[in-house]
């Protein structure tokens, strides 16, 4: 009983970090631009 409730702890702390993780994490993509020439022609 007593492993349950170190890896229900563990768990928890688990899902807490990930949770803070998405809130507080830098996950904006770094910009960029592109310019790509476009035939309007056809040809």
């Amino acid at each position: 009983m007593r492993s349950f409730k170190i890896l229900a702890f563990i768990v928890l702390l688990a899902g807490i970090g990930l949770v803070a993780f998405a809130y507080l994490g830098d996950l904006t993509p770094e910009q960029s631009e592109m310019r790509v020439p476009v035939d309007l022609n056809g040809g």
